[in-house]
């Protein structure tokens, strides 16, 4: 800990700290945010934080709503779910909302007379989608609608957007009937990328989830090539979403976020082939790169770096999900994914790791082809216990050999039923040592 942070914390006064809790399509945002309220709420549920405690104690209760304006993140039912009987998932979250947990934690030692040290610790559900908005602060529409054609050429589901903008006389004229024809196809397209291929790097994000209130004019636009008239109009109207997404930076809900947590589903990417592996690839990488954007003067341009709150985020988590689905022997692999697919976001400490924020399997020992495998089993609807061996999770981005023996199914499996209606916590893997790593200056 630093001088500062230690000087702060014998101050009888309550710290604020947002978490933002964010990540790509499908990655288990909702779970995690549940697990760490559940688990926080419940003694001896994380024993890493209690180690690194040494003996203080650590009361932990949801705070009250108070006059924040964001929306409330609904615990009380994601953990009901969970809980029931038969359990199920959380439903998916689709907007902004926050929980506020108030921790106080005890002194020992020199410092134990005292007052504990208060802590409002902020969960901020922050949807992926707008996430991967942040790589289009540094690229202009020429840039962003070449590279976005050219990820599309692959893809079939494409050729129908791809004719249309390929059709598109060079002097098309700016008109508002054919801005509205293509934005049209392009937003069919990202869902159905999304939905159907299980793609991440779907840009603009909020054309997947729009933010509250009325759509601007200005939101109706689509990737082109050249530079007439409806090029000239298409481009305005990017501009003018930067922007949006710049003063969402430093609203009341990005802005005041002081450390992140990125997830990504990796493993699934992994067994739906090279397409969805190098897609989600992509997007965790130009994500890590525009989370630089404290880095260094110039990195933004001005007008985006006037708005920008002074503080900004210093810690940094990007977490594989379902690390329960591999073996205990693999997750070191995963998490080493995770971290050579990101690197190190400058002016941020930032670190990787494989997490399970619900735990729905157990390792054991299964002989495959006359040889023994660490792999686990949970339960699957309609199965009931199910063995699961997915393959050899590589450390680094496999090369083609890797596909060559391509990657096994990965079951959907069923959480496990919590006991106590959840007031026990959640079984979880690493989400202790997650939070050990976002809370450290305050331990």
């Amino acid at each position: 800990m630093n001088p500062v942070s230690a000087a702060r914390g014998l101050l009888p006064v309550r710290r604020t700290v947002r978490i933002g809790v964010t990540g790509l399509a499908r990655a288990g945002k909702t779970a995690l945010l549940t697990s760490l309220a559940a688990n926080l709420l419940a003694p001896g549920a994380l024993p890493a934080l209690a180690r690194r405690l040494a003996g203080r104690e650590l009361r932990v209760a949801i705070a009250p709503s108070g006059a924040d304006s964001l929306p409330r993140f609904d615990h009380p039912a994601h953990l009901a779910a969970l809980a029931a009987d038969p359990p199920r998932w959380p439903a998916r979250t689709d907007a902004v909302s926050l929980l506020a947990l108030d921790l106080e934690i005890g002194r020992v030692g020199l410092t134990a007379a005292l007052p504990a040290q208060r802590v409002r610790l902020e969960l901020l559900d922050y949807p992926g989608e707008w996430l991967l908005d942040l790589p289009l602060l540094t690229q202009p529409f020429a840039a962003w609608s070449q590279a976005v054609l050219r990820r599309l050429e692959p893809a079939p589901q494409a050729r129908p957007f791809l004719a249309f903008v390929h059709g598109l006389p060079a002097g098309a004229p700016a008109d508002e009937a054919l801005a509205r024809a293509g934005a049209t196809l392009y937003r069919g397209l990202l869902r159905q990328l999304r939905d159907d291929a299980g793609l991440s790097l779907l840009q603009p994000g909020r054309f997947l989830m729009p933010a509250p209130g009325p759509e601007p004019p200005w939101n109706t636009f689509f990737p082109t090539q050249g530079n007439g008239p409806l090029a000239g109009l298409l481009r305005a109207r990017y501009d003018e979403y930067v922007r949006a997404v710049a003063r969402d930076l430093a609203s009341p809900s990005f802005g005041r976020i002081d450390r992140l947590v990125v997830l990504a589903d990796v493993l699934s990417a992994l067994h739906a082939g090279p397409a969805a592996f190098a897609d989600a690839a992509a997007a965790l990488s130009a994500v890590a790169a525009a989370l630089r954007w404290r880095r260094a003067p110039g990195f933004l341009p001005d007008w985006i770096a006037a708005l920008l709150p002074l503080g900004g985020i210093t810690r940094v988590a990007f977490a594989a999900s379902k690390a329960d689905h591999v073996a205990e022997r693999q997750r070191a692999n995963l998490a080493a994914l995770v971290g050579a697919l990101t690197g190190v976001p400058g002016g941020a400490a930032s670190a990787a790791f494989a997490l399970a924020a619900v735990r729905c399997t157990e390792d054991f020992v299964w002989t495959l082809e006359g040889r023994p495998v660490s792999a686990v089993r949970g339960r699957v609807e309609g199965q009931g216990l199910v063995g699961s061996y997915p393959g050899e999770v590589p450390h680094t981005p496999p090369d083609a050999g890797f596909w060559a023996h391509p990657f096994l199914a990965i079951p959907e499996l069923q959480p496990m039923r919590l006991p106590l209606g959840g007031r026990g916590g959640v079984p979880h893997i690493n989400l202790d040592t997650l939070l050990v790593f976002l809370l450290e200056d305050l331990l």
